[in-house]
């Protein structure tokens, strides 16, 4: 059968001076006008003030015309009083008067409520997507080395739960203050009316704030713990969502659920704490000014018995201090906000402050018109950078441009190591891995791995269709070349018997197909890219051995002229390499032909015959496998597998 073909792999340098052009989609979204102060010497707030300032227009119009409004609510208790006065006592002035002018003071403070509430929220909403755009982007930038040891939950609550409580903080806190500001206004006002009633009325307002000062300084610890714990049952939820097929197939559904039990009560006890602190401060903070109502009503029915204040006067004191209540119950509120937000803040920045261990250097070049001459100059790896124990050890190889190269080993001894060095996953202690005699340090990420084309052992795909999954990396690939590139990979076939064909959108990361039916649309992805370098990490290890060939086929089409790093187990899969390199200890014990080592490396055999055996219990423990029955081909049995294994240990050729 003969294989499909998508563009032809240049066999060398074609034109020089060429620039890169990326074949991603660029970000079609805007960008946050500005980002985290980096100074970790300042406040979370003072951190976070540059994304408030690149809203400050709308935001200052929305606190403008809030403050505009109760200065309109703060003048219609002292029209309360001269209408009293004037009106009701002296018959002075019309009552009318008093009243139309309560009646459009009351319609201006709704209008500007309505305009200020809606510029509020909208600032609101602008700080959330601009918070939300720079974790996200900070994420991305992050390096292999920082997802191998954080977890998804923690991340997940962050970008939740956490940017929301500083987003509340941080537009909702200037407008409470600006409802407390209230209570300066209204204190002018009294002051107007009678100096020494107005102290009196005000004479609570030190202990508010002794209170207040208290509440804040016993919520913070508490605030950080119940946002760690979120986190927590976060991650458990996201790990059992991730992992419920293995869950299921345990019966582990109850031990699971202990698990959430006991951090759902762990968040539980932080916020019954939290709860038990509200209950005992706020009280104070809320009902303190009350106190205040109460010694106006004692000293100003004094003065009004004794004829030093008018009747209007007492009731506008009193309408003032009915008025300062909400600001002080808001006041609590916001305490308790703040010391979620400075936790919630705390979180979000130790997430942005760890900055990428893998980055463009500053001098970095473009990799274009790449040839795929690779070469592995004595290099030494390890995947924590104190380990004393290396993954790779004076790895030593050149892979010349169009080369096939299978790289064969025992279990943890680097093979999948190599794929990541090369793509730049993670940078080598000592030594270097070099392309077309760049050193990949050197060269710009982006352009390096559009040149390097990786297919994972267990391939990731996405909750879309199909044909996006197979053009992730040319979203603006044809249909035609997505059929290409899914004949290439021997998934044509079982993709039109799809309930929608290439518009069938898969389960999450796939799981709607069978394993087989991932690596091929993985490897599709691949061929579409059309990478001169291509590096296959046991890719076809979920494939039956009979539609693998078929895939073979299109690969050694795919193969030739294009420089190809295989991590292989299978002998069907050696066949496709031009050379074989065995490593053992970390390190290369022996390069050549097929062939050439088994005649020579007695260890070369000995691994090939454990991988057959291994192949052969995982073929059998998913004999069961009805998706793999279907639509990858008959099983091979256990006599087939036997028949490999001789050929390897009578050391027949390929």
């Amino acid at each position: 059968m003969k294989a499909p073909t998508l563009r032809p792999r240049p066999k060398g340098p074609t034109e020089t001076g060429t620039a890169f052009v990326p074949i991603g989609e660029e970000a079609r979204n805007e960008a946050p006008p500005a980002g985290i102060d980096p100074d970790r010497s300042l406040s979370w707030l003072r951190r976070a003030m540059p994304i408030m300032s690149a809203h400050k227009g709308i935001f200052l119009t929305s606190l403008i015309l809030s403050f505009v409004g109760l200065i309109f609510q703060v003048m219609i208790p002292n029209l309360l009083n001269l209408a009293i006065t004037n009106s009701i006592q002296a018959h002075t002035v019309a009552l009318s008067h008093y009243v139309w002018w309560i009646v459009g003071l009351g319609i201006a403070s709704g209008i500007t409520g309505y305009i200020a509430r809606l510029f509020l929220f909208e600032t609101a909403y602008d700080i959330e997507y601009d918070l939300r755009n720079i974790i996200y982007e900070h994420l991305t930038k992050m390096s292999f080395a920082f997802y191998d040891r954080v977890q998804s939950g923690q991340l997940i609550s962050r970008a939740n739960s956490d940017i929301r409580s500083v987003q509340m903080y941080m537009t909702f806190a200037p407008l409470i203050l600006v409802q407390c500001s209230m209570a300066v206004i209204a204190f002018g006002f009294m002051l107007h009316i009678n100096v020494p009633l107005a102290f009196i009325a005000m004479a609570t307002m030190p202990f508010v704030f002794w209170t207040g000062v208290r509440m804040r300084k016993s919520m913070f610890p508490v605030s950080w713990i119940i946002q760690a714990r979120l986190a927590d049952v976060a991650t458990i939820v996201d790990e059992n969502v991730n992992g419920v097929r293995v869950v299921k197939s345990f019966a582990a559904e109850q031990q699971q659920l202990r698990s959430l039990s006991g951090a759902a009560e762990r968040l539980q006890w932080g916020y019954i704490k939290d709860a038990d602190l509200r209950a005992r401060f706020t009280p104070m903070v809320q009902n303190l000014p009350q106190v205040g109502l109460a010694l106006v009503l004692v000293f100003g029915g004094y003065m009004v018995i004794h004829g030093s204040l008018g009747i209007g006067s007492i009731l506008a004191f009193n309408s003032y201090l009915l008025m300062l209540q909400a600001p002080f119950m808001m006041l609590g509120m916001l305490i308790m906000m703040g010391q979620r937000a400075a936790a919630s803040a705390d979180r979000i920045y130790e997430i942005l402050d760890e900055q990428p261990t893998i980055t463009d250097s500053p001098d970095a070049i473009d990799l274009v018109d790449c040839a795929g001459d690779v070469r592995f100059r004595h290099v030494d790896f390890a995947y924590d950078e104190d380990a004393e124990h290396l993954v790779l050890a004076d790895f030593d190889i050149h892979v010349p441009p169009g080369q096939t190269v299978a790289v064969v080993g025992r279990t943890g001894a680097g093979k999948s190591t190599v794929a990541r060095l090369l793509t730049r996953f993670y940078d080598v202690r000592h030594g270097s891995v070099e392309i077309d005699g760049h050193d990949v340090r050197d060269l710009t990420l982006a352009s390096l791995r559009a040149h390097v084309g990786v297919v994972l052992d267990e391939p990731f795909l996405f909750s879309v269709s199909v044909k996006d999954n197979i053009a992730y990396g040319r979203p603006s690939a044809t249909l035609d070349e997505v059929e290409a590139a899914a004949k290439a990979a021997g998934a044509h076939e079982f993709i039109r018997h799809l309930a929608d064909g290439y518009d069938t959108v898969v389960g999450e990361r796939g799981y709607t197909l069978s394993g087989g039916q991932r690596q091929r649309i993985a490897i599709a992805r691949t061929l579409l890219v059309n990478p001169p370098i291509m590096v296959l990490d046991d890719a076809t290890s979920a494939i039956d051995v009979q539609v693998e060939q078929t895939i073979h086929a299109g690969l050694r089409v795919q193969m030739e002229g294009r420089t190809t790093i295989i991590i292989a187990h299978r002998l069907s899969t050696i066949s496709l390499a031009d050379r074989v390199v065995l490593l053992d200890s970390q390190r290369v014990v022996a390069d050549g032909t097929h062939a050439e080592l088994l005649a020579t490396t007695p260890l070369y055999a000995e691994v090939l015959a454990q991988a057959a055996e291994f192949e052969a219990e995982d073929e059998r423990s998913h004999a069961d496998d009805a998706d793999d029955a279907d639509d990858d081909g008959p099983t091979v049995d256990g006599s087939g597998l036997g028949a490999m294994l001789d050929a390897v240990r009578t050391g027949g050729a390929r």
